[in-house]
C-alpha cells in the first residue's frame, strides 16, 4: 500500500459576486444612488410618514385578528338556551 499526500492540491478558493470588483463596483454604484435619490427626494419620502399610521390600522386588523370571520368562540358550542 502506497501512502498518497494530496496536500499540495489547493482547489482555487471561489467568491462570491458580492466579493468581486464587479460586485464591489455594483454595491458602490448602488450605495451612491440610493443617497442621491433619498436627498432629492426627501420631502416627498418623509411626507408621506404621516400616512404609516393610518395604514398600519387595517393592516394590523388583517393580521391580528386573522381577517373577517377568524374570530373563535362566536356563536359557540355550548349548550345555550333553546338548543335542544
Amino acid at each position: 500500500m502506497s501512502f498518497h499526500d494530496h496536500s499540495h492540491h489547493e482547489e482555487p478558493q471561489r467568491s462570491g459576486f458580492l466579493t468581486s470588483r464587479a460586485g464591489l463596483v455594483l454595491i458602490g454604484f448602488l450605495i451612491i444612488a440610493g443617497a442621491l435619490l433619498f436627498t432629492e427626494h426627501r420631502a416627498h419620502v418623509l411626507g408621506l410618514l404621516i400616512w404609516l399610521p393610518l395604514l398600519a390600522c387595517p393592516l394590523m386588523h388583517l393580521f391580528m385578528h386573522g381577517g373577517h370571520g377568524g374570530h373563535g368562540g362566536h356563536g359557540g358550542q355550548g349548550g345555550g338556551a333553546g338548543k335542544e
